[in-house]
């Protein structure tokens, strides 16, 4: 213990950005953890869509959903989610919804916004369509 104590004395800013490290990850994992929404992978959102008729909410721009999506996905951007502008979707809050980006991290706020606008159960893709590319999970560009 008092190699730690000596440690700290003689290195102060790095014990603080230890200590730092230490607090966002306790944060970040109770966040998490109450949060309503929840995230799945690649695997996960394919159960949700196959068994529990889960609705896909693609969030990108018009050109990057142009590029390739989600087979039968819902395209409603951030900005039409920001605006609070639902209709498309309005008629799913009882279904599981899965949120998709490119990577994430769009569809991190977008879906907490699903979640406050009164949507039952919301899921993020956790690392988004890249992740889901990587694995090789089918796209398609039809709309």
């Amino acid at each position: 213990m008092q190699e730690y104590i000596d440690f700290i004395v003689r290195n102060p800013l790095l014990a603080a950005a230890w200590l730092g490290l230490l607090v966002a990850l306790f944060y970040t994992t109770i966040k998490a953890k109450f949060s309503p929404v929840k995230a799945v992978n690649s695997q996960g959102a394919t159960l949700l869509i196959n068994r529990q008729q889960a609705v896909v909410v693609d969030v990108r721009n018009q050109d990057e959903y142009a590029k390739g999506h989600i087979a039968g996905s819902h395209h409603v951007p951030v900005s039409q989610i920001d605006g609070n502008n639902l209709t498309l979707i309005e008629k799913f809050k009882e279904n599981p919804i899965i949120v998709v980006c490119e990577s994430g991290m769009r569809a991190g706020p977008a879906a907490a916004k699903l979640s406050k606008a009164g949507f039952k159960q919301v899921f993020l893709l956790r690392g988004g369509l890249a992740d889901w590319r990587s694995e090789n999970m089918p796209l398609t560009k039809k709309r």
